[in-house]
């Protein structure tokens, strides 16, 4: 692994940006701003090297952007309905962000923190990389940053305190990222906390297999192993019910183009404008339940998880956000495959998980492998 500089935040701390590489000439980035996927960058069908996720240039591109591009979202993913829960007898108030709901933990997210990183050596903190910048990056810092470091992992912490954003408990989150020869990069979560309390970790990337600047993704194939997904109102909150995915939109037990039947005449895809809808995964365990396929570029991607559920989203949100190496996303450039718990567990007794008991450690693997 190689790390360098990722830039300086507009409060002076610098951000480093992780380097890794395998065998096979795929190489991922990664930032310990917000424990950020930078870069996924292979070759296609045709030789020529695709960076396949959104992302910016630096880390100010972070600091200002917005849709959590790349970024790990907690403490609690998606949506929280009316920034509000009950813990036994004890209620407690989030801070709305989302009409009445808390999405991907509230204000002041996760995403928007600079994390702690943990490498061969040992860990570096984001104060001890400070101590070297003054009033811009210098010598010090930049060969600090440039030394290389044994392994193909890096690991990015957050200590998120009893109250933050209104959530119980002191809680300690960790997340590995580790590229394997086999073109595999695993997504490894780890959290402890002093409290019951509310827990729903996921990775935010956007991917287009054609590269992260060729424009829509809906021509891309997209399968996933769902009979059912959960419904949303009006401001994509689950409405608790549970249905089928046989004859709506939903269906992708068969591979189709993702842009197939986005323009439906459809309820679901009228409230979500577009796909932002949950997917009750079929089966259990560490498993492979979702594909991405490129026609053009060859490239293929898989989803595997431990978790219940994933949400696909189509950027309906993205509206000229700039970008890395002058690209400009728009809507449907790109589609998410948010690894999770479904949304509004902590609220919805018949919904799986979403709470991290007092002293228990919660792990959880995503994968995303890929081929040509």
């Amino acid at each position: 692994m190689k790390a360098v500089s990722f830039g300086k935040l507009s409060d002076g701390r610098l951000a480093g940006l992780y380097i890794l590489r395998n065998v096979n000439g795929m190489e991922v980035r990664l930032t310990d701003y917000g424990a950020t996927i930078v870069s996924i960058l292979l070759p296609g069908r045709d030789g020529v090297c695709r960076d396949v996720v959104l992302g910016h240039d630096d880390v100010s591109g972070y600091e200002t952007g917005h849709g959590s591009i790349g970024a790990v979202v907690g403490r609690f993913a998606n949506r929280i309905g009316n920034a509000r829960f009950m813990i036994g007898r004890d209620s407690y108030e989030l801070t709305a962000n989302n009409g009445p709901n808390a999405l991907h933990g509230g204000r002041d997210p996760y995403v928007k923190r600079l994390w702690d990183t943990k490498v061969a050596f040992g860990q570096i903190s984001s104060h001890e990389i400070s101590k070297y910048a003054k009033e811009s990056l210098n010598d010090n810092a930049n060969a600090f940053l440039k030394e290389n470091i044994a392994g193909d992992s890096v690991t990015f912490c957050l200590d998120s305190p009893d109250g933050d954003q209104g959530f119980p408990g002191d809680l300690h989150v960790e997340v590995t990222y580790t590229l394997t020869d086999d073109n595999e990069l695993h997504l490894d979560y780890s959290a402890l906390c002093n409290e019951d309390t509310p827990l729903n970790l996921t990775n935010h990337s956007y991917f287009n297999l054609d590269g992260h600047d060729s424009g829509s993704v809906l021509n891309q194939l997209v399968q996933i192993n769902a009979e059912k997904f959960t419904p949303n109102d009006e401001w994509s909150l689950p409405t608790g019910e549970i249905r089928d995915v046989a004859g709506s939109p939903m269906d992708f037990r068969k591979a189709k183009a993702l842009g197939r039947d986005i323009g439906m005449e459809d309820e679901q895809l009228r409230v979500g404008n577009g796909y932002d809808h949950n997917f009750v995964l079929d089966g259990e365990g560490y498993r492979e339940v979702a594909s991405l396929f490129s026609e053009e570029s060859g490239i293929h991607m898989s989803v595997l998880t431990d978790l219940p559920g994933m949400q696909l989203y189509t950027a309906n949100g993205m509206s000229g956000e700039p970008g890395k190496d002058g690209a400009v996303y728009w809507q449907r450039c790109s589609v998410c495959f948010e690894t999770q718990f479904w949304p509004d567990a902590i609220n919805r007794i018949a919904f799986p998980g979403g709470v991290l008991h007092e002293g228990e450690r919660f792990t959880s693997r995503t994968t995303y492998k890929f081929s040509v």
